[in-house]
């Protein structure tokens, strides 16, 4: 039974170190465009069954309950909290935000294609719309040397005035993925997620139509980070991880007392 409870408690130490490192990397992007906080998950591992319910107690009678011995916890998973973040004015014409459903679309090197919510944007030597890495925003847009008044509507229509024009001329339109579970989609860093078979392929479509967000011009999109509430889990995890070590330190004497005693 020590030996188990020693094993049982190590787990408990190894989850809440997982945890804490979600918590931690959720503080620490609170103030990234387009952030979405994690959450970790928690399962039991598997039982060791001493006496299952229902068995034989005797000839005539049954035990009416079991005697089940957990064997610990493990983090199962982490889940992407999607929820809307603050949106902030910029008054950049090429800074965008998503008021909704929906990625923006960016073609990584080697042509794969990646998706954000982070739309703080620019333009290239060559007038194409990229990321600040540089990626292009998928479908390509490139604005003419010169061209003043740029405008993008709710529904991603990208407008401009050409040099020696009166007129706006529409330039390209820029469009939305949605997925069928966006919370199978998987990060790789620099604010990018990419399809898995979990998120289901992307569909592609104008903003503000058929489900999928509107686009808002001059804005970026705030993580959705409760600092507050990162805070509180953060305390309940460090007292779950102190608790776990003073099982460790009891287990411990209770060996101890036992190898004087015999």
């Amino acid at each position: 039974m020590p030996t188990s409870a020693l094993h049982v408690a190590r787990t408990g130490l190894e989850a809440q170190d997982a945890r804490m490192r979600v918590i931690s990397n959720n503080l620490a992007n609170v103030a990234t465009t387009g952030f979405k906080r994690d959450r970790a998950n928690f399962a039991t591992l598997a039982y060791q069954s001493a006496r299952i319910a229902g068995q034989q107690s005797s000839a005539e009678t049954q035990y009416a309950e079991g005697m089940n011995l957990g064997t610990g916890v493990a983090v199962q998973s982490t889940s992407r909290i999607t929820s809307q973040g603050t949106l902030n004015s910029t008054e950049n014409p090429l800074d965008l935000a998503i008021s909704g459903d929906g990625y923006f679309q960016v073609e990584r090197p080697g042509g794969q294609l990646a998706y954000t919510r982070a739309g703080n944007f620019t333009l290239s030597a060559e007038g194409q719309i990229v990321t600040p890495q540089g990626y292009a925003v998928q479908p390509a847009i490139n604005v003419p040397q010169g061209a003043g008044s740029l405008a993008i509507g709710d529904d991603g229509i990208v407008s401009a005035v050409l040099a020696g024009e009166s007129e706006p001329v529409e330039l390209g339109q820029i469009t939305l993925a949605s997925f069928t579970n966006a919370g199978g989609l998987q990060p790789i860093g620099d604010n990018f997620l990419i399809e898995t078979a979990a998120s289901g392929p992307a569909q592609i479509g104008a903003a503000n139509a058929e489900g999928r967000g509107s686009i808002r011009q001059g804005m970026l999109e705030g993580s959705n980070v409760n600092v507050v509430t990162e805070l509180v889990d953060m305390i309940e995890t460090q007292r779950a991880y102190e608790i776990n070590s003073k099982m460790i330190s009891a287990v411990d004497e209770m060996l101890r007392n036992a190898n004087q005693t015999l």
